[in-house]
């Protein structure tokens, strides 16, 4: 290993900077006088080691000065640095654990104090102790200090008596638990305290509460009020100055009192602090009877003070044994009424406060068993858990209990607010859980939890940050951070929770402003109850009493939901009715505001009914422009045209504004809107001159025209007179406006013939002929109406169009042939027959065509109609026996069947394998075995995973078709199965649809004496349909999609990319995974062949 030097680099007060004075001031040598040590001090050497073990401290007296000073020294014995000099050094010395000072006592004339060195001997920063030398003698207390954010606290004094004895000669701090003191008495009597940390906080759910807290300064008290302000320490709202140190401060519990303090001092005494924080007096001095005569010296006589009720108190006390605790409960005495006396009871308690006369009991749960913690708890609260009382409790080491059960082991600190559970977690977390719809097993799972990403119980917070006080009632959380400064956080579930309540409570302004401040969705004001926010619009409007809060509520407006997506509801509200379908939320809400604000003063709310207008999802641009123009000459007072469109501009486009008002056809209002524009008015002034020496109606429509609103254009245009109607059927082509132009013109005109043949051109290049023949049929186009007509084949309105014309018998029989031809290459042998038997004279034909479309029936009785038995022998007969060789296609299809069904199970087989050997690699508890079950047919080549790409963006009908391309029957292809499947379907459909062809062929075979050829072709479709019955169930089993074969994930696509394909694949092709229906109900079966 290569070994690396490194050298300390010390800051000395050579190197240290001394501004204007410059780098003399480091080399000059002041003379500094330093008394030598005290009498008393008894000259040794003390030494102090740092936490890891690299430095250790002495403080030794100097030969030359007699004054103590300190050397730091490594652990090779190589000095590092020496301390300034320090006069009235005293011989206490001790490096804090953390190794950034060193703390020792400085004795001065008039003061005594604790002063830190840093590691290169230089001060920094002291404080003085609060006692003097004949204080020390006459009680000897001993302080325990902290800090915080810079400033040392006093905060516990433990006073020992006056007993000499009883005063401990030695102090010291355990080594591994860093809250517990160490004390041993000059009687050999060893004394160890656990030390924790609490926040007094007053304990109030009301907003009468002041959300007070309380922190203990030696003989101070200092208060902060954090409904009113934050302060942050060691500065406060009020100063409570009292005669001893405080040990302990207490809130009274009793409701709508809870801004009462009390303070137990060191010397026994307990003040109270009314609501004006002044002390109303020294109220009462503690006395314990003579079973407790032993607390009367005991330094911690009493600790987890509690102020239940005007005059009753609660503490712990020491027990006889060693290892007990006493529960008392002070009153104040009978003979005097500055003393408070002492009532005990045993165990852990549940007082009962609202008797005649309090007393105590065991503390069981509704189930009847005792509320014990498992460990010991530092903090501690009592809650309502889904309607049940539960105890938490928070130990020392971040586990927080709910009587026996442990809800979390991360948490560094917890309070209850109301119906919600607050913690800070080692995670750097803040959540907030609401009690009444959580049990004990989901706040456990509530906060094991990481939250998802709408998750309003989840804050993240400062690492370290611990919770000191929430404010009743509001939306404030108040957090301090480890170097002590605090920080003001409202709580996304707070708010919203608060939010609710204001808005069930009609409480809009609150609402708004909060809502404003904290930068939520103004869309919840809504969306928390559409209902009853639309039956009390008028109280919204004048609670906010603002153009400006309407106006941005008004422009916040979204169609989303935002009590669903955003701000999910509690599980505990019924969700509330939203708009009817077709109805949008926007439109709504903005008619529902303007008609209020018209309704109450629509002088003072203009501004907000045009923006009702604007921000409609099809903004009323117009509305609002003429509503503008009407504000010109209004009342004095009121909102000016100008003033009204200057805004119009900041919400609308200036282009579109200009656009919109040109629609109004004001040139006035045009004018004031293209002022406020950025055009040049060479530009639109010659257009607006054109305009206006234009007639009403062609001005008009030039200007719908220019705005693209073709229909009214050609509304306007069509009162403009016949000499424009040339211009108008242009803009009927060019714009394909038959519809609207047919009903502006009258049926009997000239017009209205030429826009229907306009209409009928385009209805045939659009394949619609038929329609268009109707249009040329009633508009007295005959000649064009037919040709539409058996262009379309609409045969019958051929016929009679020919016939109202009329056509000659020779040229109608030609229609019939041409019309019967085109019939039959459409299949439609029947129509084709009709037309040659009726209308073209040959009856020849027409029974040929219907022995074509096997359509046995109708051609005998045409064959016996005009008495041409020969047709039977000749067309008739060989067509039947041509019929009855379908049993020879029939088999084909069932082989194909067969074959088919055969390879669909050796593929299932195939794939089933490669999925359990898939699984078999990745071992039995593979987390992806039930994805991997899913996915049957997701592609294992690139070419067929980046067509998936390909086609997602194509709509539903195309990428079905695209789907079905890749069905290929070749053998190995990634959707073998999928195409088989698929071929078997249309297999089953084709020959089911045959029942009816089938019968009627039996008929005709049966009818000839082929009784043969009918049995076996009855037998062969039937036996075919039976093996495809039967099959149905095995090619399309129940639970198809969940037993398919494993995915083959390929390079460039990971498993979850393979799942979203697998997941478009059942969605296009869900007609292959559905079974065909086979119509068993058709009867098709000749009885006279069985």
């Amino acid at each position: 290993r290569r070994l690396v030097k490194r050298s300390l680099l010390c800051e000395t007060k050579e190197t240290q900077f001394h501004g204007s004075e410059g780098k003399q001031a480091a080399q000059r040598k002041i003379q500094v006088c330093v008394r030598p040590a005290a009498p008393w001090d008894d000259r040794r050497p003390r030494v102090t080691w740092r936490g890891d073990g690299q430095l250790f401290a002495v403080s030794a007296v100097c030969p030359q000065t007699g004054a103590r000073k300190v050397r730091v020294w490594n652990r090779e014995g190589v000095l590092q640095a020496t301390s300034e000099p320090i006069s009235g050094l005293e011989q206490a010395l001790c490096w804090k654990p953390s190794g950034s000072l060193i703390a020792s006592t400085q004795r001065h004339p008039n003061k005594h104090s604790v002063v830190f060195l840093e590691k290169n001997g230089l001060l920094h920063g002291d404080f003085t102790l609060p006692f003097n030398k004949d204080q020390a003698k006459a009680r000897p207390d001993k302080p325990l200090w902290t800090v915080g954010n810079y400033h040392w606290y006093l905060k516990q004094s433990l006073n020992f008596g006056r007993d000499p004895q009883k005063a401990p000669v030695c102090v010291c701090w355990d080594a591994e638990s860093p809250l517990r003191l160490h004390m041993v008495t000059r009687t050999w009597t060893s004394i160890t305290y656990d030390w924790g940390w609490t926040t007094e906080r007053s304990p109030g759910l009301d907003d009468t509460d002041d959300a007070s807290v309380a922190v203990i300064d030696g003989s101070k008290i200092l208060v902060t009020t954090f409904r009113q302000r934050v302060v942050p320490p060691p500065m406060c709202s009020f100063e409570l100055q009292l005669k001893s140190p405080v040990n302990q401060v207490t809130f009274l519990c009793r409701p709508h009192g809870t801004n009462q303090l009390a303070a137990l001092t060191a010397d026994g005494q307990i003040s109270v602090y009314s609501q004006g924080w002044v002390c109303s007096k020294i109220k009462w001095l503690l006395s314990f009877p003579a079973e407790f005569a032993l607390l009367q010296d005991d330094p911690v006589a009493l600790r987890q003070l509690l102020w239940l009720r005007d005059e009753l108190f609660v503490g712990v006390g020491s027990g006889l044994l060693p290892t007990s605790s006493t529960l008392l409960m002070l009153h104040p005495a009978e003979d005097a009424s500055d003393t408070l006396t002492v009532r005990s009871a045993k165990c852990l308690l549940q007082p009962r406060l609202y008797c005649p006369e309090p007393s105590v009991e065991k503390w069981c749960d509704s189930s009847g068993c005792r509320i014990n913690f498992p460990v010991p708890c530092v903090q501690m609260a009592l809650c309502s858990i889904s309607g049940e009382e539960h105890l938490l409790g928070l130990t020392d080491r971040s586990h927080l209990y709910a009587g026996d059960a442990e809800l979390a082991s991360n948490v560094s600190s917890f309070a209850v607010c109301n119906d919600f559970l607050l913690v800070t977690t080692h995670s750097h977390a803040c959540r907030c859980l609401h009690l009444s719809s959580l049990s004990v097993k989901g706040l456990q799972v509530a906060l094991a939890s990481d939250g998802g990403q709408n998750d309003e119980s989840l804050r993240r917070v400062e690492r370290g940050s611990r919770i000191v006080t929430v404010v009743p009632q509001d939306t404030r959380v108040i957090l301090q951070m480890p170097r002590g400064n605090l920080e003001t956080v409202h709580h996304r579930a707070l708010v919203l929770a608060q939010l609710r309540q204001w808005l069930d409570s009609l409480r809009f302004r609150e609402t708004f402003e909060c809502m404003r401040k904290l930068r939520i969705n103004l869309n919840l004001i809504y969306d928390h109850n559409p209902k009853v926010f639309l039956e009390n619009v008028k109280t919204f409007v004048t609670q906010l009493d603002s153009i400006n809060y309407i106006n941005l509520f008004l422009t916040e407006l979204k169609e989303e939901d935002t009590a669903s997506t955003m701000y999910p509801r509690p599980e505990s509200s019924c969700v509330q009715s939203q708009p009817a379908p077709g109805q949008k939320k926007v439109d709504v809400v903005c008619d529902s505001l303007r008609s209020a604000m018209e309704s109450m003063d629509p002088n003072k709310f203009c501004l907000s009914i045009l923006t009702a207008h604007v921000k409609k999802t099809v903004p009323e641009l117009e509305v609002a422009l003429q509503k503008v123009r009407k504000l010109r000459g209004g009342s004095p007072g009121a909102v000016t045209a100008e003033e009204a469109l200057k805004y119009l501009l900041f919400l609308v486009n200036v282009n579109d504004l200009y656009e919109h008002s040109l629609g109004t056809y004001d040139f006035e209002l045009v004018l004031m809107v293209a002022e406020k524009s950025q055009k040049d008015p060479k530009e639109y002034i010659p257009f607006l001159n054109m305009l206006k020496s234009l007639e009403p109606n062609y001005q008009r429509y030039t200007i719908d025209k220019h705005l693209k609103r073709y229909r009214k254009a050609l509304h306007h245009l069509s009162k403009c007179g016949e000499e424009h109607f040339p211009e108008a059927l242009k803009l009927v082509k060019e714009q394909k406006l038959y519809s609207e132009a047919l009903r502006l013109y009258t049926a009997n005109g000239a017009q209205y013939k030429a826009l229907s043949c306009a209409y009928a051109e385009h209805l045939v290049e659009q394949q619609q002929a038929e329609q268009a023949g109707l249009l040329l049929w009633r508009c007295g186009e005959t000649i064009r109406a037919l040709q539409a007509f058996a262009s379309s084949s609409s045969w019958r309105n051929a016929i009679c169009v020919a016939q109202q014309i009329p056509l000659p018998p020779d040229q109608l029989a030609l229609l019939a042939r041409d019309l019967a031809e085109k019939l039959t290459e459409q299949r439609r042998y029947s129509e084709a027959a009709l037309l040659l038997d009726q209308y073209a004279k040959d009856c020849e034909e027409a029974i040929v065509a219907l022995v074509t479309g096997a359509v046995w029936d109708e051609a005998l009785r045409l064959i016996y109609m005009h008495n041409r038995q020969d047709i039977t022998e000749t067309n008739l007969k060989p067509a039947l026996t041509e019929g009855k060789n379908h049993s020879a296609w029939k088999c084909e299809q069932v082989a194909t069947f067969t074959r088919h069904r055969a390879r669909l199970a050796v593929v299932r087989e195939q794939k089933q394998k490669a999925r359990l050997d898939m699984l078999d690699e990745d071992g039995p508890d593979c987390p992806d075995a039930e994805l991997y079950s899913e996915a049957s047919s997701v592609m294992t080549s690139s070419k067929y995973s980046q067509s998936n790409s390909r086609i997602s963006s194509r709509s539903s009908k195309n990428r079905r078709k695209a789907e079905r391309k890749k069905l290929s029957l070749k053998e190995g292809s990634p959707m073998e199965d999928r195409a088989l499947m698929h071929a078997l379907g249309e297999i089953i459909t084709t020959v089911d649809k045959m029942r009816e062809e089938v019968h009627n062929l039996l008929k005709a075979l049966v009818l000839f004496q082929f009784d043969k050829q009918a049995e076996k072709l009855q037998v062969v479709y039937e036996e075919a349909l039976q093996m495809m019955e039967s099959a149905v169930p095995e090619v399309w089993p129940e639970g198809l999609p969940n037993n398919q074969a494993p995915v083959t994930v390929t390079p460039h696509l990971s498993l979850l990319q393979s799942f979203f394909c697998l997941c478009q694949h059942f969605l296009a092709d869900a007609e292959v995974l559905t079974p065909p229906k086979m119509r068993n109900g058709v009867k098709w079966k000749l009885t006279i062949l069985k």
